[in-house]
């Protein structure tokens, strides 16, 4: 590993932070040193501190430990990313005989110098007791490959030296902390430790110094793990890429939804990692003994569970895949089941089940599927699975892998001020669904895609355009984050398009639960002027492309087997059609009628299909809306109006005397996506009220 400290760059950290200590500017920089690197710290994991004097409000001198605050990563943490605590306070507790988890909270945030604070490490005790003035810990991939091995002692002096302390994995707070003083006051020599299952503590006087010496430990590891690599090439039980994400993935999500008590049904997202290192750890002979066993490091037990699900489905057919995905979730639910009922009898404690469905899924041939309840989930789910797979097969050499032991998993997975980091808000009526929205280049998807995305869910925005498509895309993702929006070229009329489209999204992300057929074109002409090839146009993108989508989504649902909303995008037309404009109203008439059939033919699937009349929606957000780049200036000629004056028209016309938004499309795709009522087969207005144009 790459010692990337550098002089200069610490000391324009410094610089960059003139109100706060020189010190705490130096353990900013470090910090990020250490954060950079996955293979130390990955989603939050490890923290670091120092030790500072400060004068107080009443002139006397205090010793502080600033330490990194909960929820803070270590990557881009600043200065208020460390909370300072009255040192000599802290240091006292080491005499307390007890100290539960709430007082431990309450303590620290009892002796913060700032009340705003956030919440201090759960392992502050341990940086207070220990006297050095710098101390950085990580959850080191090459580390935890070592401990975590029969004869984990022997490999780590051989590796490490013999100026090191080794500790049993001890759960954090103030058992742990001692531990860790005594053995250090025991051997003032050592200048890290190694935690059993968990990881590494460097320290040092100065900011470069303790930092040095984690990137110094770690190099030896990962040399001494290349040094004892076999070197061979495993033999492969199963060809890599063998399976077909388009039908596992659709049947595995299905299986890993459920339902909640309360009668909500909770769908997760899916990240498929299918790279050749993945592909060919899974194909070898001896890759379930290899990774069918236990984290690295407790610390990931609440985002993956301890175990992964292995589920073989080369070869298969899909009834087969259905079978073998139900089962093997099957057998997994009741073997947590067993572990949870076991752990709370064996402690005598009570606690609330978590879900027992699996977050990580090894498919020979596939690849590594994570889950979780968003897209965020799921990724670091994903990512913490990825290099479990990586250190694993580093570590195999040195023998068997030995897991944590399961009363301390569950003491982990079960620990509420772990649980605290995976948030306790209110579901979002969209969390975890997928939903795929056609025409994804104009006004009215860009509302579709924000409320979509307000109400949680994971959006795939498709165009023929990509000009327009990037435009809308970019700017959701400003203010949703690039990872909730994708962008998919796809041309509705072509089955060839919507079939590749659909299978990059099932790879993406696992399936889908909302379609939203919203692409769309219109052209002015008179029936008598009206030639062929533009109604022909009209048609194919307004009424065949509608058929396309749905056609190709029935299955990925039919394999979800989850339900799932159809929701299209139809028009005010529908009702009450406009004079030069028959090919767009006949075309919007033909898909709303589409629409219709397809309530008829997907209830039994729980599929419910509903259609949105919209009218008069002409831009969002500098996004113009095609059609009314089409038909605008026509109807402004005929009525001698600007284009303000041309808003202000259809704003009169209305009932309501209102203008309707790109927004109020999307308020009413979000209703019949989040299956408020029980309602498939209806046409919701969305126009102001047009008398003419009401359903009947």
């Amino acid at each position: 590993m790459k010692n990337r400290y550098d002089e200069k760059e610490a000391q324009a950290f410094v610089g960059a932070y003139p109100n706060c200590l020189p010190e705490l500017a130096l353990r900013v920089y470090t910090s990020r040193l250490l954060g950079a690197e996955e293979d130390l710290v990955l989603h939050g994991g490890g923290n670091t501190s120092v030790k500072g004097r400060i004068t107080n409000l009443v002139g006397e001198e205090q010793d502080i430990l600033y330490i990194k605050g909960s929820g803070w990563d270590l990557g881009i943490i600043a200065p208020q990313g460390f909370p300072g605590l009255d040192l000599a306070y802290l240091r006292k507790l080491r005499l307390v005989q007890d100290l539960s988890d709430a007082e431990m909270v309450n303590q620290f945030r009892t002796h913060l110098l700032d009340a705003a604070s956030p919440n201090p490490s759960i392992e502050t005790l341990v940086h207070a007791f220990l006297p050095h003035r710098f101390i950085d810990h990580t959850h080191a991939d090459a580390i935890v490959s070592l401990t975590n091995r029969e004869d984990a002692k022997t490999h780590l002096h051989e590796a490490l030296g013999e100026n090191i302390g080794i500790l049993p994995f001890i759960m954090p707070g103030l058992p742990l902390a001692r531990a860790m003083a005594e053995l250090y006051e025991s051997r003032p020599e050592v200048d890290c430790i190694v935690l059993k299952n968990h990881g590494i503590f460097t320290f040092g006087d100065d900011a470069k110094t303790a930092y040095d010496r984690m990137i110094d430990y770690v190099s030896r590891a990962e040399a001494y793990l290349a040094g004892r690599s076999a070197g061979s090439t495993p033999s492969l039980a199963v060809a890599p890429g063998s399976v077909q994400p388009s039908v596992v993935l659709p049947i595995l999500r299905g299986g890993l939804s459920f339902v909640e008590e309360s009668g909500r049904r909770r769908t997760l997202q899916l990240t498929v990692r299918r790279n050749g290192e993945i592909l060919a750890a899974l194909a070898r002979e001896d890759a379930r003994e290899l990774f069918v066993n236990g984290v690295l490091t407790p610390d990931h037990v609440i985002r993956t569970k301890n175990y992964p699900l292995w589920l073989e489905v080369a070869g298969l057919d899909e009834g087969e895949t259905m079978a073998a995905v139900q089962s093997g979730l099957a057998r997994y639910q009741e073997e947590y089941d067993q572990y949870f009922v076991a752990q709370v009898a064996a402690k005598k404690v009570s606690r609330t089940k978590l879900d027992s469905m699996p977050r990580v899924v090894l498919v020979p041939g596939l690849g590594l599927v994570a889950a979780g309840f968003s897209e965020k989930e799921a990724g670091i789910a994903a990512d913490i699975a990825e290099h479990t797979i990586a250190a694993k097969l580093r570590g195999a050499p040195l023998g068997p892998y030995r897991e944590l032991a399961q009363d301390a998993i569950f003491d982990m997975e079960y620990w509420a001020l772990e649980q605290v980091k995976l948030g306790k808000a209110k579901p979002k009526p969209l969390e975890g669904r997928t939903a795929l929205v056609t025409g994804g280049g104009g006004a009215i998807a860009m509302g579709i895609g924000r409320k979509l995305l307000e109400a949680g869910a994971r959006v795939f925005m498709t165009d023929i355009n990509q000009e327009r498509l990037e435009t809308v895309c970019h700017n959701l993702a400003d203010t949703f984050g690039s990872r909730l929006v994708s962008s998919l070229l796809m041309d509705v009329t072509s089955e060839e398009s919507v079939r590749i489209g659909m299978e990059q999204l099932v790879v993406e992300c696992g399936g889908l639960d909302i379609l939203v057929p919203n692409a769309g074109i219109a052209h002015v002409a008179k029936l008598a002027d009206l030639s062929e090839a533009a109604f022909r146009q009209v048609m194919e993108v307004n009424c065949l492309g509608v058929f396309q989508v749905i056609k190709g989504a029935i299955p990925i649902l039919k394999r979800q087997g989850t339900g799932g909303s159809i929701v299209i995008n139809s028009s005010k037309n529908v009702f009450a059609p406009g004079a030069s404009f028959g090919a767009y109203s006949a075309s919007k008439a033909g898909a709303h009628q589409l629409g219709k059939i397809a309530a008829l033919e997907l209830a039994e699937f729980g599929v419910r299909v509903n259609m949105i009349n919209a009218d008069a929606i002409f831009d969002d957000a500098g996004v113009s809306s095609g059609l009314w780049d089409v038909v605008g200036p026509e109807r402004m000629r005929s009525r001698n109006l600007d284009p303000e004056g041309l808003k202000d028209y259809y704003r009169q016309r209305n009932l309501l005397k209102t203008t309707v938004h790109a927004d109020h499309v999307g308020n009413a795709v979000v209703f019949f996506a989040s299956e408020q009522t029980p309602t498939t087969g209806a046409t919701l207005p969305v126009d102001g009220g047009i008398m003419a144009a009401f359903p009947r």
